[in-house]
């Protein structure tokens, strides 16, 4: 039988897995591409649209909390132009359980999007499988409607890597570095629009 590992060792190994993710090429890639689309967005006063299930629900309302407060050059009242339009879908529980009580779960965030979004607006669609059925449904209502799309999942990317417009596949099979990835995406993307993107003066 063999023996369990320390704490220390655990971490040990750990650690460098998520290193691992992090030093792959396709980080940067994907986040080349990502930039341009949020710097868009602000520009032209768009909506991004964040949703997941579960540990990516709490990771896209987190983008939001970041995205839209943490890049601010300032806390005063300012112009829509200093600020970025967020919101998560996965925040509106009473809609969530609407949808999913009087249709089906699917169609818990897809049906948002089409009363919300219009067109030229961004999704950043989170799902550590590519494979959530309601995340699916909601990409592909996005692109019905004429929206870009974003995807940042895992374990192979599942359907979701083939459905948005830029995916992000982090190359793990577990669920705890996809998130942990998914994170610091999400904290990259804030310090680097706050620090080297900030809005122009007007």
């Amino acid at each position: 039988m063999t023996e369990p590992r320390s704490p220390a060792a655990y971490l040990a190994e750990y650690v460098a897995e998520t290193r691992a993710c992090l030093e792959a090429p396709y980080l940067r890639e994907a986040l080349e591409r990502i930039v341009p689309l949020f710097l868009a967005a602000r520009a032209e006063d768009r909506t991004i649209f964040f949703f997941g299930n579960g540990g990516s629900a709490a990771t896209a309302s987190h983008f939001v909390v970041d995205i839209a407060k943490g890049t601010r050059p300032s806390l005063k009242p300012g112009p829509p132009t200093e600020r970025f339009r967020c919101l998560a879908l996965n925040d509106n529980v009473p809609s969530v359980m609407a949808w999913a009580n009087d249709t089906e779960y699917a169609r818990i965030f897809a049906e948002q999007l089409r009363s919300l979004a219009v067109p030229g607006d961004l999704v950043v669609a989170i799902s550590g499988s590519g494979n959530s059925p309601n995340v699916l449904e909601a990409v592909r209502a996005a692109k019905e409607l004429g929206l870009t799309t974003i995807g940042l999942t895992g374990i192979g990317g599942g359907r979701l890597k083939e459905l948005v417009d830029v995916p992000l596949v982090v190359p793990s099979n577990s669920m705890q570095h996809t998130e942990d990835v998914h994170h610091i995406v999400l904290h990259y993307l804030t310090a680097f629009l706050r620090d080297e993107r900030p809005p122009r003066p007007r």
